[in-house]
């Protein structure tokens, strides 16, 4: 069997040419799941050149098109030959196919039903278009939110970490945070582990700092009161998201984690939001290309660099942060949080508690962001955010978690956006 394999306006299209039998059929099945992506909702498969269909083959086009219907999508089958034909009526399954007689039919007829779902939504919420993306806004809420720092930046920074330093926080507190922690029994059994860690509706996800490289993570099913995430540093959510925002980059398009912040602040500023510059967001998206770095050495006291510049200053990156090699994750899901700064807007006295004092001259926008990597998890616009990232959560398969780079690029996402009228410290 040879495949080819390609994407036609935006439609994953796979072209055979052999007998789609046993060895055929198996093929088929490994390239679909390693080429669907979580923003794919159609199939289409070219079958012009194929001469041949048995049970085999019929069980893997059943298998994607059950697939694809808890997406909410087709799989069409184009350029059939009479005697695959003819095995699907032998079979009694041909009415359950549609089929076209040519791929470009078939691309059309699974572009349609997205093309609605956006008339749809257009109609609803109309977008705001910025260099190419659409950026769709539903108001969500009027009430105060703010962000809750806990420990010292500047101890992490240095690597000034000690025991009396670390905060036993409940899993209940944390509905959306990030920073650096660990789990474990005891304040003395986390010490050495400290890493980056994110929480999301309460699950906890952290990278520990044992030299595997290997996230780590844990979902209470119910809050005990004895279980606590222990934190060195901690930036979280108080109070809901004002906005619930919906980009798209298109069929072939993505943008940049730190464009998505610019063009948020831009839209507060046209919008005259009153807040402190500030931006605090969590989001579920699916990503093209995510670049990361994290902390490879717990940031205790004691491991300080003789230098005395913070382990995050260039001539301490190789011994203390562990970069990507190159984006990672094309297509897959990430469910994220973070909070951006725009030091042009901003003037809280407790700055300091969030962003690095000797980057703030250097930068007008600083960017704090965590990401999860999860994969199969079909992007559908409509879904409820805080819902949709809990099910996530709870539900799908993990992979990965990273300290994600503004460089990291998105293709889709659904942001929840809180505007940060000030910084509550818990020292």
């Amino acid at each position: 069997m040879e495949l080819q394999i390609e994407r036609i306006d935006g439609i994953l299209t796979f072209s055979m040419r052999g007998r789609l039998d046993g060895y055929g059929a198996g093929q088929v099945s490994d390239a679909v799941q390693a080429s669907l992506q979580d923003d794919d909702r159609s199939i289409v498969f070219d079958l012009a050149g194929v001469n041949y269909l048995s049970s085999a083959g019929i069980r893997v086009l059943i298998a994607a098109k059950k697939q694809l219907k808890e997406r909410n999508g087709i799989l069409a089958l184009a350029g059939m030959q009479e005697y695959p034909k003819s095995v699907l009526d032998m079979a009694g399954v041909a009415s359950v196919f549609s089929t076209y007689a040519r791929v470009e039919e078939a691309v059309a007829a699974c572009r349609r039903p997205q093309d609605s779902l956006s008339v749809i939504n257009e109609i609803a919420r109309t977008p705001v278009m910025r260099n190419g993306v659409a950026y769709t806004i539903e108001r969500a809420s009027t009430q105060r939110s703010s962000l809750r720092a806990t420990g010292s930046l500047n101890k992490m920074l240095h690597a000034r970490l000690a025991e009396e330093d670390i905060r036993a926080i409940p899993f209940s507190a944390l509905q959306y945070s990030l920073g650096i922690g660990a789990l474990g029994a005891s304040v003395a059994d986390v010490l050495p582990l400290l890493g980056e860690m994110i929480t999301l509706h309460g699950s906890m996800v952290w990278l520990p700092t044992d030299g595997n490289a290997t996230p780590d993570f844990f979902t209470p099913a119910k809050e005990t009161g004895e279980l606590y995430v222990y934190a060195g540093y901690n930036v979280a959510l108080d109070g809901p998201f004002h906005e619930i925002v919906t980009i798209d980059a298109g069929d072939s398009g993505s943008i940049t984690l730190s464009d998505v912040y610019r063009t948020i602040f831009d839209l507060a500023r046209e919008q005259k939001r009153d807040f402190a510059g500030i931006v605090a967001i969590a989001m579920w998206a699916v990503v093209d290309g995510v670049r990361s770095l994290g902390v490879k050495r717990s940031p205790v006291a004691g491991s300080a660099p003789t230098n005395g510049l913070p382990i995050n200053a260039e001539a301490n990156v190789t011994e203390w942060l562990e970069e990507d090699d190159g984006p990672k994750y094309h297509g897959d899901t990430m469910v994220s949080f973070g909070f951006g700064v725009d030091y042009s807007a901003c003037n809280d006295e407790h700055l300091s508690a969030l962003t690095d004092e000797n980057r703030q001259t250097t930068r007008q926008l600083q960017l704090h962001n965590h990401g999860v990597i999860f994969r199969g998890v079909p992007w559908d616009a409509t879904l409820d955010l805080s819902r949709q990232i809990g099910k996530i959560v709870n539900e799908a398969e993990f992979v990965d978690m990273r300290h994600l780079k503004d460089t990291t690029r998105i293709r889709r996402a659904k942001l929840g956006v809180a505007y940060i009228s000030g910084i509550d410290m818990d020292v």
